[in-house]
């Protein structure tokens, strides 16, 4: 009895249930952590603007290059990948959504260097906030356009 060891019945380990995930497809925790990501960058961004006592303009200023950012970059995701996989895209389409990502960054950057009424601290909370909601919306947009593609396989 020195060396047996007891094993409780219930305690047992029970077969573990597979998943059904297409070749390609993202996993739901990737999913789900990309439109996490997504709103707590656009909440952080949106809450950090309303409680702000900058001037309504401002305001304004600073939601429109959100939007735009956020529009631009998956538009751009969009036509980089539809390049990549040989669907049509025009060059201009192409060049446009990268003048217009490029256009939300360089805003956005430019209107934090020119806010004298915002401190440091809260310059850099914007920032990151666009930073990863920008990053958030390419993510989410990669992984429709993955399991979309994945689905259309079958």
């Amino acid at each position: 009895m020195e060396n047996e060891i007891l094993v409780d019945k219930d305690k047992q380990e029970k077969p573990k249930v597979k998943v059904e995930r297409k070749e390609g497809e993202p996993t739901a925790a990737f999913k789900g952590a990309s439109w996490a990501a997504l709103l707590v960058g656009v909440s952080a961004y949106l809450i950090g603007l309303f409680n702000a006592t900058m001037e309504l303009n401002e305001k304004g200023y600073y939601f429109a290059i959100l939007i735009f950012g956020l529009y631009s970059s998956v538009s751009l995701q969009k036509a980089v990948r539809d390049k990549e996989e040989g669907i049509p895209v025009t060059s201009i389409y192409y060049g446009i959504s990268w003048v217009a990502l490029i256009v939300s960054v360089s805003l956005m950057a430019i209107g934090l260097y020119n806010a004298g009424s915002i401190v440091l601290s809260e310059k850099g909370f914007y920032g990151m906030a666009f930073v990863l909601s920008i990053f958030a919306a390419i993510t989410v947009q990669k992984n429709i356009r993955d399991t979309q593609k994945a689905r259309e396989r079958d």
